[in-house]
């Protein structure tokens, strides 16, 4: 194979990635503000899609970053991003009290599953009916991977129900405090940090 061609491979992958990978938008830079104040310690991003989130974090803090995806094209565009990244369903493969700081942009927007469309992108944006349906076993299981003063830092969409989710993390054993949000045309995003209660 010519260095032309191996080239040419390359950029097609990474086009290819670009468009099944979710790319930083507001959410991100509000995850990323929060991230760049609130994070210490070990750090996991679950969902890293580019891995722009967790690069920043550890470029601007000088801090030991891991991403997880379920979307191989995500974490191998992490990688590319020098961020260490798993091919992972959530918290699945990780150890408990592993991680003093665990931030999380989830999918949230309500999708009717008739209107589901299948694809990694859509695994990227969709909350499933609520918009909830990766909220809920995240906050089930993340205190499992947390250090005991460790800190979740939960991107939540109004789309998705922000009583609703308080309540989930009441019901996690957290008590959440807003640390950045800003309002849209057609919602509010808010950070939450999460401290066991």
């Amino acid at each position: 194979m010519t260095g032309d061609a191996s080239e040419g491979d390359l950029a097609a992958r990474r086009g290819l990635d670009d468009a099944v990978v979710y790319q930083p938008a507001e959410d991100s830079g509000l995850l990323a503000e929060a991230a760049v104040a609130e994070a210490h310690g070990r750090v996991l991003e679950v969902g890293t899609g580019s891995g722009w989130v967790a690069a920043r974090v550890a470029t601007e803090r000088d801090l030991d970053v891991v991403g997880s995806d379920l979307n191989p094209h995500a974490a191998r565009q992490a990688r590319d991003r020098g961020v260490e990244a798993a091919v992972a369903d959530l918290l699945s493969p990780f150890r408990a009290d592993a991680f003093d700081t665990v931030c999380f942009n989830p999918p949230y927007l309500p999708t009717d599953p008739e209107n589901e469309w299948g694809d990694w992108m859509e695994r990227a944006l969709s909350g499933g009916e609520s918009g909830r349906e990766l909220i809920e076993p995240f906050l089930a299981d993340v205190g499992r991977v947390l250090a005991p003063d460790g800190v979740v830092l939960l991107l939540v969409s109004s789309l998705t129900g922000y009583d609703e989710v308080l309540a989930l993390i009441e019901e996690a054993g957290f008590a959440a405090d807003p640390v950045v949000e800003e309002s849209f045309p057609f919602e509010t995003l808010t950070v939450l940090a999460l401290r066991r209660a």
